[in-house]
C-alpha cells in the first residue's frame, strides 16, 4: 500500500454476543488485556486511517464510549434494530461522507487481523479492484459462504453455504466477510442491496455481484484461519487468547527475547521486552510492563504496570504492581510484593517483604521480612530510604518515615520516626528472661490435664 492511499475504516461492533453469556458487550471482552475492539482500533491507527466509524447497538452505548476511549476521533453511530452487515455499514456512511479513498469494513470480534493484511488488500483496490474480499481455508468449512474466484484470485461470486450446490460446497475457499472497497464503489451500490433474502437482512456481501455487474472487479486476499477468528462465546474467547499468546511469544523470541518454557510465559498488548530479556517458566505480564535488555525475570513471577531497568533481576516468585521501577543491576527476590516503588540503581529486596509507596536509593539492602507499613486506614503514606542503607530483617517501617543515606536499622524494629544519615535505628521491646519458667509451665499445664 502506498503512504498516499487514503483509508477509511468500518467497525461492526452492534452483536448482542448472547452466546457470551455476560452483561459485559462481548466486543469488550480481553484478549491480551486489552477489550477485542480495542485490537481492531489499533488496526486502524496502524494504517492511518483518517476517518474511524463504529457501528454499535442501542442496548450497549458503552462500546461507543469505549471506543472513544481508545480513538478519541472515532465517530460512533448507531444502528437499530440489526438489519445485516449492508445495513450496518448505511448506518456508518454520514461519517464517510466526502471521503475518497479505500473503506475496510472490519469486526469488532475478530481481534486477531493483521495491518500487513490490510494492507495487501488495499494494494490490489490501488491497482483497480472495486471489490477485495478477505477468505481463508478452514479446516471444516461448515456453514461458511464460499468464495467462487476464477483467473487465481478473480472473485466471482459469493455463496452462502444453505443456497451451495454440492461443486460449490466442495470449494475451500471462504468469505471472512472483512471487505475492503473503493469509496465510490460503496457509494455507488450500497443502497441497491436488498433485504430479499430468508432472514430478510441487507447483506453487505451482495456489493460483489453489484460491482462485478458495474465492470468494477472483485478480488480475494488469503490469510489463515486464525487472523480471522470470530469469537462468540467464552469457548472462542479462549481460542483467540491462545493464538494471542502464540503470536507474541513467537514475535519475542524472534526479536532476541529468550523464553525459557515459552508455553508458560503470558503476555498483555502492550508488553515490551528489550533484546537479551530472559523470562523463566510460568512468568505473567499483565499490561503496562516494559523490561529492559539484559534483565531476567524468573520464574513463577508477576508484573503489572512496571518497569524493569536494564541488568535487573526479578523473582522468582515475585509480585511488581504497578508504578514500580526496578533500577538497573537492582534485585526484587522470592516472594517480595511492591507497590508504587522505586528502586534506584543496585538496591536489593531480596526475600520475604512488602514494599509499597517507597523510594529505595542506589544500593540500599532491604532485609527479609521487612515491610513498608504505608497505609493509615484512610491514607496511602511514602517510605524514602536513602542510598546505601541497610534495613535488618523482619523491620516494619511506619510511613511516611525517612531512613539517612547509609543508616542501619536493626532487625526487627518498628521505625516510627526519621533515621539520620549514617545512625544506627533499634526500635524494639529489651529482652527479658525468667530462669526455670517453661519448665514450670508445661508442668503446671500438665497437671490440669490429669
Amino acid at each position: 500500500m502506498s503512504k498516499t492511499v487514503k483509508t477509511a475504516i468500518v467497525i461492526l461492533a452492534a452483536g448482542h454476543g448472547t452466546r457470551m453469556k455476560s452483561t459485559l458487550p462481548k466486543v469488550l471482552h480481553l484478549v491480551g488485556g486489552l477489550p477485542m475492539l480495542g485490537h481492531v482500533v489499533r488496526v486502524a491507527g496502524a494504517l492511518s486511517a483518517e476517518r474511524l466509524c463504529v457501528v454499535i447497538g442501542d442496548h450497549a452505548p458503552e462500546v461507543g464510549e469505549s471506543a472513544r476511549g481508545f480513538a478519541p476521533e472515532a465517530e460512533v453511530f448507531v444502528q437499530a434494530p440489526p438489519r445485516g452487515t449492508g445495513d450496518a455499514v448505511t448506518c456508518a456512511m454520514p461519517g464517510l461522507d466526502g471521503f475518497e479513498g479505500v473503506v475496510f469494513v472490519l469486526y469488532a470480534d475478530t481481534p486477531l487481523i493483521r495491518p500487513e493484511t490490510l494492507q495487501e488488500m488495499a494494494r490490489l483496490v490501488e491497482d483497480g479492484a472495486g471489490v477485495v474480499v478477505l477468505g481463508f481455508r478452514p479446516e471444516d468449512p461448515k456453514l461458511y459462504g464460499r468464495l467462487i474466484t476464477t483467473d487465481g484470485n478473480a472473485l466471482e461470486r459469493i455463496v452462502e453455504a444453505r443456497d451451495a450446490s454440492p461443486e460449490e460446497l466442495s470449494v475451500t475457499l471462504c468469505n471472512s466477510g472483512v471487505m475492503a472497497m473503493r469509496a465510490g464503489v460503496l457509494a455507488s451500490h450500497l443502497s441497491k442491496i436488498t433485504n430479499d433474502n430468508a432472514k430478510g437482512e441487507y447483506y453487505l456481501t451482495d456489493i460483489v455481484e453489484l460491482a462485478r455487474r458495474a465492470g468494477e472487479g472483485a478480488r480475494v486476499v488469503e490469510c489463515d484461519e486464525a487472523e480471522v477468528m470470530g469469537v462468540d462465546s467464552r469457548l472462542g474467547l479462549s481460542e483467540a487468547e491462545a493464538v494471542f499468546q502464540s503470536r507474541r511469544r513467537e514475535e519475542a523470541m524472534l526479536a532476541g527475547v529468550t523464553l525459557y518454557d515459552p508455553q508458560t510465559v503470558y503476555f498483555s498488548h502492550d508488553t515490551m521486552l528489550a533484546q537479551d530479556v530472559r523470562v523463566g517458566q510460568n512468568v505473567v505480564f499483565g499490561p503496562g510492563v516494559r523490561v529492559e535488555s539484559g534483565a531476567e525475570i524468573k520464574a513463577f513471577s508477576h508484573l503489572e504496570g512496571v518497569t524493569v531497568k536494564a541488568q535487573a533481576a526479578i523473582g522468582p516468585f515475585a509480585r511488581l504492581r504497578p508504578g514500580t521501577v526496578v533500577g538497573e543491576k537492582a534485585k526484587i527476590g522470592n516472594f517480595v510484593e511492591t507497590k508504587k516503588a522505586i528502586l534506584d540503581e543496585g538496591a536489593k529486596v531480596s526475600h520475604l517483604s512488602y514494599i509499597g509507596d517507597a523510594q529505595i536509593g542506589a544500593h540500599a539492602n532491604i532485609g527479609a521480612g521487612t515491610i513498608t507499613c504505608n497505609y493509615d486506614g484512610f491514607r496511602k503514606y511514602q517510605t524514602v530510604i536513602g542510598e546505601g542503607a541497610f534495613v535488618g530483617s523482619n523491620s516494619s517501617l511506619v510511613a511516611p518515615v525517612t531512613i539517612g543515606a547509609g543508616a542501619y536499622v536493626g532487625s526487627g524494629s518498628v521505625v516510627t520516626k526519621d533515621v539520620e544519615i549514617d545512625a544506627l535505628a533499634v526500635a524494639r521491646g529489651r529482652q527479658m528472661q525468667k530462669a526455670g519458667w517453661a519448665l514450670s509451665f508445661r508442668q503446671k499445664m500438665t497437671s490440669k490435664e490429669n
